[in-house]
Protein backbone atom coordinates (compact mmCIF):
# COMPACT_ATOMS: atom_id res chain seq x y z
CA UNK A 1 0.00 0.00 0.00
CA UNK A 2 1.11 3.75 -0.98
CA UNK A 3 -0.89 6.55 0.47
CA UNK A 4 -0.40 10.08 -1.41
CA UNK A 5 -1.12 13.50 -0.80
CA UNK A 6 -4.21 14.57 -2.90
CA UNK A 7 -4.95 17.82 -1.37
CA UNK A 8 -4.85 19.15 1.90
CA UNK A 9 -8.15 17.16 2.65
CA UNK A 10 -7.60 14.10 0.69
CA UNK A 11 -5.49 11.17 0.97
CA UNK A 12 -5.19 8.56 -2.53
CA UNK A 13 -4.14 5.24 -1.17
CA UNK A 14 -2.77 3.18 -4.37
CA UNK A 15 -3.31 -0.74 -4.08
CA UNK A 16 -2.10 -3.83 -5.42
CA UNK A 17 -4.81 -4.70 -7.47
CA UNK A 18 -8.72 -3.66 -8.22
CA UNK A 19 -9.57 -6.72 -5.91
CA UNK A 20 -7.46 -5.33 -2.94
CA UNK A 21 -8.97 -1.96 -3.48
CA UNK A 22 -12.36 -2.97 -3.62
CA UNK A 23 -11.79 -4.61 -0.31
CA UNK A 24 -9.99 -1.90 1.24
CA UNK A 25 -12.82 0.37 0.22
CA UNK A 26 -15.15 -1.61 1.95
CA UNK A 27 -13.42 -2.43 4.72
CA UNK A 28 -12.95 1.58 5.57
CA UNK A 29 -16.72 2.29 6.24
CA UNK A 30 -17.00 3.85 9.49
CA UNK A 31 -13.72 5.07 10.02
CA UNK A 32 -13.83 8.12 12.39
CA UNK A 33 -12.69 11.25 10.50
CA UNK A 34 -13.71 9.84 6.85
CA UNK A 35 -15.84 12.27 5.23
CA UNK A 36 -16.08 10.20 1.68
CA UNK A 37 -14.31 7.90 -0.35
CA UNK A 38 -14.04 7.41 -4.06
CA UNK A 39 -12.86 3.99 -5.60
CA UNK A 40 -10.78 3.36 -8.60
CA UNK A 41 -9.28 0.71 -10.53
CA UNK A 42 -6.18 0.52 -8.24
CA UNK A 43 -7.18 3.07 -5.58
CA UNK A 44 -9.02 4.75 -3.31
CA UNK A 45 -9.78 8.51 -2.66
CA UNK A 46 -10.61 9.28 0.93
CA UNK A 47 -11.13 12.67 2.25
CA UNK A 48 -11.34 13.33 5.77
CA UNK A 49 -13.01 16.06 7.72
CA UNK A 50 -9.33 17.99 9.41
CA UNK A 51 -11.48 18.91 12.96
CA UNK A 52 -11.64 15.12 13.56
CA UNK A 53 -8.08 13.71 11.80
CA UNK A 54 -5.19 14.61 10.07
CA UNK A 55 -3.45 13.37 7.40
CA UNK A 56 -0.50 11.42 9.00
CA UNK A 57 -2.92 9.89 11.88
CA UNK A 58 -5.45 8.98 9.31
CA UNK A 59 -2.50 7.53 6.84
CA UNK A 60 -1.73 5.42 10.12
CA UNK A 61 -5.23 3.69 10.48
CA UNK A 62 -5.30 2.82 6.73
CA UNK A 63 -1.52 1.89 6.44
CA UNK A 64 -2.44 -1.20 9.28
CA UNK A 65 -5.98 -2.16 7.68
CA UNK A 66 -6.14 -6.09 7.31
CA UNK A 67 -8.54 -7.39 4.73
CA UNK A 68 -9.63 -10.85 3.92
CA UNK A 69 -7.71 -11.70 1.08
CA UNK A 70 -9.69 -14.51 -0.34
CA UNK A 71 -12.90 -12.83 -1.42
CA UNK A 72 -14.36 -9.57 -1.69
CA UNK A 73 -18.21 -9.23 0.50
CA UNK A 74 -20.81 -8.36 -1.54
CA UNK A 75 -23.85 -6.13 -1.05
CA UNK A 76 -26.74 -7.70 -3.17
CA UNK A 77 -27.08 -9.38 -6.05
CA UNK A 78 -28.31 -7.48 -9.37
CA UNK A 79 -29.54 -9.28 -13.02
CA UNK A 80 -29.01 -7.31 -15.71
CA UNK A 81 -30.98 -8.31 -19.28
CA UNK A 82 -29.33 -7.55 -22.34
CA UNK A 83 -29.68 -7.14 -26.11
CA UNK A 84 -26.63 -8.54 -27.71
CA UNK A 85 -26.93 -6.16 -30.46
CA UNK A 86 -24.09 -3.40 -29.87
CA UNK A 87 -22.35 -1.58 -32.72
CA UNK A 88 -19.22 -2.63 -31.68
CA UNK A 89 -20.02 -6.26 -30.88
CA UNK A 90 -17.69 -7.79 -34.03
CA UNK A 91 -14.95 -4.95 -33.55
CA UNK A 92 -14.57 -6.25 -29.77
CA UNK A 93 -14.67 -9.34 -30.39
CA UNK A 94 -11.64 -9.45 -33.32
CA UNK A 95 -9.65 -7.64 -31.11
CA UNK A 96 -10.04 -10.47 -28.31
CA UNK A 97 -9.72 -12.69 -31.07
CA UNK A 98 -13.04 -14.60 -30.33
CA UNK A 99 -16.09 -14.69 -32.68
CA UNK A 100 -19.24 -12.49 -31.66
CA UNK A 101 -20.86 -15.71 -30.19
CA UNK A 102 -18.29 -16.46 -27.88
CA UNK A 103 -17.90 -12.93 -26.49
CA UNK A 104 -21.21 -13.44 -25.95
CA UNK A 105 -21.37 -16.71 -24.17
CA UNK A 106 -18.35 -16.04 -21.75
CA UNK A 107 -19.95 -11.90 -21.17
CA UNK A 108 -23.01 -14.24 -19.90
CA UNK A 109 -20.99 -16.96 -18.04
CA UNK A 110 -18.55 -15.05 -15.96
CA UNK A 111 -19.53 -14.02 -12.96
CA UNK A 112 -19.52 -10.29 -12.39
CA UNK A 113 -19.46 -7.70 -9.39
CA UNK A 114 -19.28 -3.89 -9.16
CA UNK A 115 -15.94 -2.13 -8.42
CA UNK A 116 -16.87 1.01 -8.27
CA UNK A 117 -18.59 3.77 -9.80
CA UNK A 118 -17.84 7.62 -11.58
CA UNK A 119 -17.91 9.13 -14.96
CA UNK A 120 -21.99 9.69 -14.21
CA UNK A 121 -24.19 8.83 -11.45
CA UNK A 122 -25.18 5.39 -11.94
CA UNK A 123 -22.43 3.96 -13.81
CA UNK A 124 -20.88 1.29 -12.43
CA UNK A 125 -17.54 -0.34 -13.22
CA UNK A 126 -18.09 -4.02 -13.27
CA UNK A 127 -15.31 -6.59 -13.67
CA UNK A 128 -15.23 -10.23 -14.02
CA UNK A 129 -12.41 -13.34 -13.20
CA UNK A 130 -12.36 -13.99 -16.85
CA UNK A 131 -8.95 -12.74 -18.29
CA UNK A 132 -11.05 -12.50 -21.99
CA UNK A 133 -12.01 -9.29 -21.02
CA UNK A 134 -9.38 -6.52 -21.58
CA UNK A 135 -10.41 -4.60 -24.36
CA UNK A 136 -9.20 -0.86 -25.59
CA UNK A 137 -11.27 1.67 -25.62
CA UNK A 138 -12.54 3.22 -28.93
CA UNK A 139 -9.78 5.40 -30.79
CA UNK A 140 -12.27 8.18 -31.18
CA UNK A 141 -15.27 8.46 -28.79
CA UNK A 142 -18.84 9.10 -29.48
CA UNK A 143 -20.37 12.10 -28.99
CA UNK A 144 -23.54 10.42 -28.14
CA UNK A 145 -23.92 7.22 -26.75
CA UNK A 146 -27.53 6.11 -25.93
CA UNK A 147 -29.02 5.55 -22.53
CA UNK A 148 -29.09 1.66 -21.72
CA UNK A 149 -26.21 1.06 -23.90
CA UNK A 150 -24.09 -2.10 -22.56
CA UNK A 151 -19.67 -1.68 -23.20
CA UNK A 152 -16.86 -2.79 -22.32
CA UNK A 153 -13.19 -0.73 -22.01
CA UNK A 154 -10.42 -2.34 -19.81
CA UNK A 155 -11.37 -5.16 -17.79
CA UNK A 156 -14.65 -3.50 -17.04
CA UNK A 157 -17.96 -3.68 -18.43
CA UNK A 158 -20.91 -0.62 -17.65
CA UNK A 159 -23.71 0.77 -18.62
CA UNK A 160 -24.48 4.19 -19.36
CA UNK A 161 -26.87 5.50 -17.57
CA UNK A 162 -27.52 8.73 -19.92
CA UNK A 163 -27.01 9.97 -22.90
CA UNK A 164 -23.69 11.22 -23.06
CA UNK A 165 -20.25 11.25 -25.01
CA UNK A 166 -17.89 7.88 -24.61
CA UNK A 167 -15.20 5.75 -26.02
CA UNK A 168 -16.23 2.31 -24.60
CA UNK A 169 -17.09 -0.69 -27.40
CA UNK A 170 -20.15 -0.98 -27.78
CA UNK A 171 -21.92 -4.37 -27.40
CA UNK A 172 -25.84 -4.32 -26.60
CA UNK A 173 -28.04 -2.93 -24.32
CA UNK A 174 -30.39 -2.98 -21.57
CA UNK A 175 -33.75 -1.33 -20.61
CA UNK A 176 -33.05 -1.69 -17.16
CA UNK A 177 -33.31 1.75 -15.30
CA UNK A 178 -29.14 2.30 -14.25
CA UNK A 179 -30.13 5.35 -12.05
CA UNK A 180 -33.63 6.09 -10.82
CA UNK A 181 -33.51 8.87 -7.79
CA UNK A 182 -36.76 7.82 -6.01
CA UNK A 183 -34.98 4.50 -5.33
CA UNK A 184 -32.99 3.20 -2.97
CA UNK A 185 -30.18 3.16 -3.64
CA UNK A 186 -31.13 5.19 -6.82
CA UNK A 187 -27.89 3.16 -8.62
CA UNK A 188 -28.54 -0.35 -9.41
CA UNK A 189 -25.06 -0.97 -9.79
CA UNK A 190 -23.54 0.02 -6.72
CA UNK A 191 -20.25 -0.81 -5.43
CA UNK A 192 -19.51 -4.28 -4.20
CA UNK A 193 -23.08 -5.78 -6.06
CA UNK A 194 -22.81 -8.93 -7.64
CA UNK A 195 -24.05 -8.85 -11.26
CA UNK A 196 -25.20 -11.70 -13.66
CA UNK A 197 -25.78 -10.71 -17.19
CA UNK A 198 -28.77 -12.74 -19.02
CA UNK A 199 -30.01 -12.11 -22.70
CA UNK A 200 -33.14 -10.20 -22.77
CA UNK A 201 -36.28 -11.56 -24.13
CA UNK A 202 -37.11 -10.65 -27.51
CA UNK A 203 -40.87 -9.14 -27.78
CA UNK A 204 -42.85 -8.63 -30.15
CA UNK A 205 -45.03 -5.45 -30.09
CA UNK A 206 -48.96 -5.41 -31.34
CA UNK A 207 -49.74 -2.99 -33.97
CA UNK A 208 -51.46 -0.69 -31.97
CA UNK A 209 -55.57 -0.27 -32.99
CA UNK A 210 -57.25 2.57 -33.95
CA UNK A 211 -58.80 4.68 -31.72
CA UNK A 212 -62.82 5.26 -32.02
CA UNK A 213 -63.52 8.64 -33.27
CA UNK A 214 -65.04 10.57 -30.53
CA UNK A 215 -68.53 10.89 -30.18
CA UNK A 216 -69.81 14.48 -30.10
CA UNK A 217 -72.00 15.22 -26.72
CA UNK A 218 -75.40 16.08 -27.00
CA UNK A 219 -76.32 19.08 -28.10
CA UNK A 220 -78.03 20.11 -25.01
CA UNK A 221 -74.84 19.48 -23.42
CA UNK A 222 -72.58 21.33 -25.10
CA UNK A 223 -73.50 24.61 -23.39
CA UNK A 224 -73.04 22.96 -20.13
CA UNK A 225 -69.37 21.45 -21.18
CA UNK A 226 -68.06 25.01 -22.50
CA UNK A 227 -69.22 26.39 -19.30
CA UNK A 228 -66.87 23.63 -17.20
CA UNK A 229 -64.18 24.27 -19.84
CA UNK A 230 -64.77 28.14 -18.89
CA UNK A 231 -64.17 27.79 -15.23
CA UNK A 232 -61.25 25.08 -15.90
CA UNK A 233 -59.18 27.94 -17.50
CA UNK A 234 -60.04 31.00 -15.58
CA UNK A 235 -58.71 28.13 -12.28
CA UNK A 236 -55.78 27.42 -14.69
CA UNK A 237 -54.94 31.12 -14.66
CA UNK A 238 -55.16 31.32 -11.06
CA UNK A 239 -53.69 28.82 -9.93
CA UNK A 240 -50.08 30.04 -8.62
CA UNK A 241 -46.56 30.02 -10.29
CA UNK A 242 -48.13 28.82 -13.11
CA UNK A 243 -47.71 31.21 -16.17
CA UNK A 244 -49.20 34.27 -16.36
CA UNK A 245 -49.80 34.20 -12.67
CA UNK A 246 -46.69 33.90 -10.34
CA UNK A 247 -46.78 32.29 -7.09
CA UNK A 248 -47.15 35.18 -3.98
CA UNK A 249 -43.73 34.46 -2.30
CA UNK A 250 -41.67 34.04 -5.43
CA UNK A 251 -38.76 35.13 -7.84
CA UNK A 252 -39.60 35.18 -11.48
CA UNK A 253 -36.65 35.33 -13.97
CA UNK A 254 -36.82 38.45 -17.03
CA UNK A 255 -33.47 38.44 -17.91
CA UNK A 256 -29.78 35.90 -17.45
CA UNK A 257 -26.83 36.13 -18.68
CA UNK A 258 -24.65 33.33 -18.96
CA UNK A 259 -25.99 30.85 -16.68
CA UNK A 260 -28.54 30.83 -13.82
CA UNK A 261 -28.80 28.11 -11.23
CA UNK A 262 -30.13 27.07 -7.95
CA UNK A 263 -27.75 26.18 -5.53
CA UNK A 264 -27.04 25.37 -1.78
CA UNK A 265 -24.64 23.71 0.20
CA UNK A 266 -24.68 20.50 -2.11
CA UNK A 267 -25.18 16.62 -1.76
CA UNK A 268 -21.79 14.99 -0.18
CA UNK A 269 -21.58 11.57 0.90
CA UNK A 270 -23.04 10.15 -2.42
CA UNK A 271 -19.55 9.26 -4.06
CA UNK A 272 -20.15 5.91 -4.35
CA UNK A 273 -23.01 6.41 -6.31
CA UNK A 274 -21.22 8.48 -8.99
CA UNK A 275 -22.47 11.73 -7.82
CA UNK A 276 -20.36 14.44 -6.46
CA UNK A 277 -21.10 17.02 -3.94
CA UNK A 278 -21.78 20.11 -6.56
CA UNK A 279 -23.21 22.50 -4.48
CA UNK A 280 -22.55 26.74 -4.35
CA UNK A 281 -19.23 26.95 -6.61
CA UNK A 282 -18.52 30.06 -4.23
CA UNK A 283 -19.41 28.97 -0.35
CA UNK A 284 -18.12 31.80 1.18
CA UNK A 285 -20.48 33.85 -0.73
CA UNK A 286 -23.43 31.57 -0.20
CA UNK A 287 -23.16 31.83 3.50
CA UNK A 288 -22.97 35.56 3.48
CA UNK A 289 -26.04 35.84 1.31
CA UNK A 290 -27.96 33.48 3.96
CA UNK A 291 -26.44 34.76 6.73
CA UNK A 292 -27.22 38.59 5.43
CA UNK A 293 -30.99 37.65 5.40
CA UNK A 294 -31.16 35.55 8.58
CA UNK A 295 -31.21 31.95 6.53
CA UNK A 296 -29.22 29.09 7.52
CA UNK A 297 -26.05 28.99 6.04
CA UNK A 298 -26.71 26.73 3.56
CA UNK A 299 -29.83 27.80 2.14
CA UNK A 300 -30.64 27.05 -1.45
CA UNK A 301 -30.33 30.45 -3.07
CA UNK A 302 -29.62 31.44 -6.59
CA UNK A 303 -25.76 31.51 -8.17
CA UNK A 304 -25.86 33.66 -11.71
CA UNK A 305 -22.44 33.71 -13.87
CA UNK A 306 -22.72 37.22 -14.94
CA UNK A 307 -25.78 39.69 -14.85
CA UNK A 308 -29.07 39.18 -14.59
CA UNK A 309 -32.84 40.61 -13.91
CA UNK A 310 -35.08 39.38 -11.87
CA UNK A 311 -38.75 39.92 -10.55
CA UNK A 312 -39.89 39.80 -7.15
CA UNK A 313 -43.38 38.47 -6.20
CA UNK A 314 -44.80 39.10 -2.93
CA UNK A 315 -42.84 40.93 0.04
CA UNK A 316 -39.32 40.00 1.41
CA UNK A 317 -36.04 40.41 1.97
CA UNK A 318 -32.95 39.48 -0.05
CA UNK A 319 -29.04 40.42 -0.35
CA UNK A 320 -26.21 39.92 -2.44
CA UNK A 321 -22.93 38.19 -2.14
CA UNK A 322 -20.01 37.15 -4.38
CA UNK A 323 -19.45 38.94 -7.70
CA UNK A 324 -18.82 42.97 -7.68
CA UNK A 325 -21.04 44.84 -9.91
CA UNK A 326 -23.54 47.80 -10.29
CA UNK A 327 -26.67 46.10 -8.06
CA UNK A 328 -30.16 48.39 -8.75
CA UNK A 329 -33.74 47.61 -7.24
CA UNK A 330 -36.78 49.30 -9.41
CA UNK A 331 -39.83 49.28 -7.81
CA UNK A 332 -43.03 48.92 -9.94
CA UNK A 333 -44.06 52.36 -10.23
CA UNK A 334 -40.38 52.60 -12.09
CA UNK A 335 -38.27 53.97 -9.20
CA UNK A 336 -34.62 52.74 -9.45
CA UNK A 337 -32.42 53.06 -6.35
CA UNK A 338 -28.93 51.49 -5.96
CA UNK A 339 -28.39 48.00 -4.11
CA UNK A 340 -25.00 47.81 -1.23
CA UNK A 341 -23.09 44.87 -2.07
CA UNK A 342 -23.99 42.05 0.93
CA UNK A 343 -26.52 44.14 2.75
CA UNK A 344 -29.86 42.96 3.08
CA UNK A 345 -32.93 45.11 1.52
CA UNK A 346 -36.89 44.76 1.65
CA UNK A 347 -38.78 43.64 -1.78
CA UNK A 348 -42.00 44.56 -2.07
CA UNK A 349 -44.46 43.07 -4.72
CA UNK A 350 -43.64 43.93 -8.49
CA UNK A 351 -39.60 44.80 -7.63
CA UNK A 352 -36.97 43.97 -10.23
CA UNK A 353 -33.42 43.38 -9.01
CA UNK A 354 -30.47 44.24 -11.93
CA UNK A 355 -27.40 42.84 -11.82
CA UNK A 356 -25.17 44.37 -13.88
CA UNK A 357 -21.77 42.50 -15.44
CA UNK A 358 -19.32 41.62 -12.65
CA UNK A 359 -16.70 44.17 -12.53
CA UNK A 360 -14.59 42.10 -10.06
CA UNK A 361 -15.46 38.30 -9.64
CA UNK A 362 -17.79 35.94 -12.22
CA UNK A 363 -20.64 34.64 -9.98
CA UNK A 364 -23.26 37.02 -8.10
CA UNK A 365 -24.99 34.73 -5.45
CA UNK A 366 -28.89 36.11 -4.36
CA UNK A 367 -30.02 35.40 -1.36
CA UNK A 368 -33.37 35.52 -0.16
CA UNK A 369 -35.25 35.52 3.23
CA UNK A 370 -36.67 31.62 3.57
CA UNK A 371 -34.35 30.13 1.04
CA UNK A 372 -35.81 28.85 -2.70
CA UNK A 373 -37.63 25.87 -2.39
CA UNK A 374 -37.13 24.37 -5.59
CA UNK A 375 -36.75 20.36 -5.92
CA UNK A 376 -34.48 18.67 -4.11
CA UNK A 377 -32.52 15.33 -5.42
CA UNK A 378 -30.39 13.35 -2.40
CA UNK A 379 -31.32 15.59 -0.43
CA UNK A 380 -29.85 18.65 -1.96
CA UNK A 381 -31.50 21.49 -4.35
CA UNK A 382 -28.37 21.86 -5.82
CA UNK A 383 -28.57 21.82 -9.58
CA UNK A 384 -25.01 19.38 -10.66
CA UNK A 385 -24.82 20.35 -14.47
CA UNK A 386 -22.52 17.41 -15.20
CA UNK A 387 -24.56 14.84 -14.18
CA UNK A 388 -28.03 16.88 -14.70
CA UNK A 389 -29.27 16.43 -11.15
CA UNK A 390 -31.20 18.78 -8.88
CA UNK A 391 -33.32 21.81 -10.40
CA UNK A 392 -33.02 22.96 -14.41
CA UNK A 393 -30.83 26.07 -15.00
CA UNK A 394 -33.04 28.64 -15.01
CA UNK A 395 -34.30 30.17 -18.29
CA UNK A 396 -36.33 33.58 -19.25
CA UNK A 397 -39.70 33.19 -17.54
CA UNK A 398 -39.34 30.49 -15.17
CA UNK A 399 -40.59 30.83 -11.72
CA UNK A 400 -38.83 29.75 -8.36
CA UNK A 401 -41.26 29.44 -5.14
CA UNK A 402 -39.51 31.23 -1.88
CA UNK A 403 -39.84 28.69 1.39
CA UNK A 404 -41.03 29.49 4.47
CA UNK A 405 -38.24 28.30 6.66
CA UNK A 406 -38.38 30.45 10.24
CA UNK A 407 -35.88 33.45 9.94
CA UNK A 408 -32.32 33.80 12.01
CA UNK A 409 -30.99 36.66 13.48
CA UNK A 410 -29.31 38.97 10.67
CA UNK A 411 -25.31 38.70 10.89
CA UNK A 412 -23.59 41.87 10.51
CA UNK A 413 -22.52 42.62 6.97
CA UNK A 414 -19.48 41.03 5.21
CA UNK A 415 -16.82 42.76 4.73
CA UNK A 416 -16.33 43.24 0.77
CA UNK A 417 -13.77 40.68 -0.71
CA UNK A 418 -11.04 41.55 -2.62
CA UNK A 419 -12.34 39.73 -6.05
CA UNK A 420 -10.23 39.50 -8.97
CA UNK A 421 -11.14 41.36 -12.62
CA UNK A 422 -9.88 40.03 -15.89
CA UNK A 423 -6.30 40.29 -16.67
CA UNK A 424 -5.35 40.76 -12.39
CA UNK A 425 -3.20 38.12 -11.34
CA UNK A 426 -4.11 35.64 -8.30
CA UNK A 427 -1.70 33.68 -6.51
CA UNK A 428 -3.72 30.47 -5.58
CA UNK A 429 -2.12 28.15 -2.82
CA UNK A 430 -1.78 24.07 -4.15
CA UNK A 431 -0.29 20.55 -2.88
CA UNK A 432 1.47 18.89 -5.42
CA UNK A 433 0.22 14.78 -5.92
CA UNK A 434 -0.87 12.60 -6.63
CA UNK A 435 0.46 12.36 -9.66
CA UNK A 436 3.80 14.91 -9.61
CA UNK A 437 5.70 11.73 -10.31
CA UNK A 438 4.55 11.91 -14.16
CA UNK A 439 5.84 14.98 -14.73
CA UNK A 440 9.58 16.46 -15.51
CA UNK A 441 11.42 18.58 -12.86
CA UNK A 442 10.96 20.91 -15.64
CA UNK A 443 7.03 20.52 -15.96
CA UNK A 444 7.19 21.12 -11.95
CA UNK A 445 8.80 24.16 -12.13
CA UNK A 446 6.82 25.49 -15.49
CA UNK A 447 3.60 24.78 -13.03
CA UNK A 448 4.71 27.00 -10.70
CA UNK A 449 6.91 29.88 -11.99
CA UNK A 450 4.68 30.30 -15.08
CA UNK A 451 1.46 32.31 -15.36
CA UNK A 452 -1.59 30.53 -16.21
CA UNK A 453 -4.75 32.70 -17.91
CA UNK A 454 -8.04 31.39 -17.56
CA UNK A 455 -9.77 30.54 -20.92
CA UNK A 456 -13.17 31.52 -21.44
CA UNK A 457 -13.84 27.47 -22.05
CA UNK A 458 -14.73 27.32 -18.70
CA UNK A 459 -17.94 26.69 -16.28
CA UNK A 460 -18.72 24.62 -13.60
CA UNK A 461 -16.96 21.44 -14.07
CA UNK A 462 -13.38 23.25 -14.54
CA UNK A 463 -11.45 25.77 -15.60
CA UNK A 464 -9.49 25.33 -19.14
CA UNK A 465 -5.90 26.88 -18.18
CA UNK A 466 -3.48 28.02 -20.52
CA UNK A 467 0.27 28.76 -20.34
CA UNK A 468 3.32 29.65 -23.23
CA UNK A 469 4.36 26.13 -21.65
CA UNK A 470 2.97 23.05 -21.51
CA UNK A 471 3.19 20.54 -18.82
CA UNK A 472 5.62 17.82 -19.95
CA UNK A 473 5.08 14.46 -19.15
CA UNK A 474 7.73 11.97 -18.05
CA UNK A 475 5.09 8.43 -17.97
CA UNK A 476 3.04 8.08 -21.04
CA UNK A 477 0.13 6.05 -21.47
CA UNK A 478 -3.59 5.78 -19.76
CA UNK A 479 -3.79 6.17 -16.01
CA UNK A 480 -6.76 4.03 -14.83
CA UNK A 481 -9.68 5.31 -13.80
CA UNK A 482 -9.74 7.21 -10.16
CA UNK A 483 -10.92 9.58 -7.83
CA UNK A 484 -10.63 13.13 -8.53
CA UNK A 485 -11.48 16.21 -6.29
CA UNK A 486 -12.54 19.71 -6.36
CA UNK A 487 -9.52 21.82 -7.21
CA UNK A 488 -7.75 19.09 -8.53
CA UNK A 489 -5.20 20.52 -11.50
CA UNK A 490 -5.82 17.19 -14.15
CA UNK A 491 -3.40 17.58 -17.23
CA UNK A 492 -5.03 15.98 -20.80
CA UNK A 493 -2.07 15.10 -22.88
CA UNK A 494 -2.02 18.72 -24.64
CA UNK A 495 0.00 19.70 -21.32
CA UNK A 496 -2.71 22.70 -20.70
CA UNK A 497 -4.29 22.36 -17.45
CA UNK A 498 -8.03 22.03 -16.09
CA UNK A 499 -8.44 23.01 -13.15
CA UNK A 500 -11.68 21.01 -11.54
CA UNK A 501 -14.49 23.24 -9.59
CA UNK A 502 -18.21 21.50 -8.10
CA UNK A 503 -19.44 19.87 -10.55
CA UNK A 504 -16.31 17.73 -11.96
CA UNK A 505 -16.31 13.94 -12.76
CA UNK A 506 -15.30 11.91 -10.11
CA UNK A 507 -12.74 9.64 -11.58
CA UNK A 508 -10.65 10.43 -14.70
CA UNK A 509 -7.73 9.07 -16.34
CA UNK A 510 -5.90 11.78 -17.02
CA UNK A 511 -3.21 12.42 -14.13
CA UNK A 512 -3.54 14.97 -11.44
CA UNK A 513 -0.36 16.78 -10.90
CA UNK A 514 -1.44 19.07 -7.63
CA UNK A 515 -5.01 20.16 -6.03
CA UNK A 516 -6.23 23.89 -4.54
CA UNK A 517 -6.06 24.05 -0.56
CA UNK A 518 -9.60 24.56 0.39
CA UNK A 519 -9.42 27.51 1.28
CA UNK A 520 -8.77 28.45 -2.45
CA UNK A 521 -11.45 27.44 -3.58
CA UNK A 522 -14.10 29.82 -3.37
CA UNK A 523 -11.63 32.30 -4.83
CA UNK A 524 -11.02 30.06 -8.13
CA UNK A 525 -14.28 29.89 -8.47
CA UNK A 526 -14.59 33.78 -8.77
CA UNK A 527 -12.20 33.68 -11.57
CA UNK A 528 -13.07 35.57 -14.99
CA UNK A 529 -12.12 34.73 -18.19
CA UNK A 530 -8.53 36.61 -18.59
CA UNK A 531 -7.26 36.28 -15.26
CA UNK A 532 -4.00 35.37 -14.12
CA UNK A 533 -3.40 32.86 -11.83
CA UNK A 534 0.05 31.81 -10.01
CA UNK A 535 0.35 28.13 -8.32
CA UNK A 536 2.38 28.62 -4.86
CA UNK A 537 2.79 25.42 -3.24
CA UNK A 538 1.87 24.68 0.25
CA UNK A 539 3.12 22.92 3.20
CA UNK A 540 1.79 20.63 4.62
CA UNK A 541 2.18 17.04 6.68
CA UNK A 542 5.44 15.17 5.53
CA UNK A 543 5.82 11.57 5.59
CA UNK A 544 2.97 10.04 4.59
CA UNK A 545 4.11 8.09 1.32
Amino acid sequence: MRILTASDRTLLVEAADLDEAMRLNLAWDGVPGIVERIPGARTVLVRFDPLQTSAAALAAVLQATEVDAEHVPHTREITVPVHYDGEDLSEAAGLLGVSAEELVNRHLAADWQVAFSGFAPGFGYVVSGDPLFDVPRRSSPRTRVPAGSVALAGQFTGVYPRESPGGWQLIGHTDAVMWDIDRDPPALLSPGALVRFERAARQTLPLPASPPLPASPPRENRDELASRRSVAARHAEDTPGRPGSPARGSVEIVRTSMQLLVQDAGRPGHAALGVSASGAADRRALRDANRAVGNEPDAAVLESVGGAVLRFHGEGVAAVAGAIGELTLTDAPGITRSIAHGTPFATADGDELSLGHPTRGLRYVIGIRGGLAAASALGSRSSDTLAGLGPDPLVVGAIVEVGDAAPHSVEPVAPLRDLPASSDLVDLDITLGPRDDWFSASALETLTAQEWVVTPRSDRVGIRLQGDVPLERTTQGELPSEGAVTGAIQVPPDGQPVLFLPDHPLTGGYPIIGALTDRCLDLAAQLPPGARIRFRIARIEEGLS
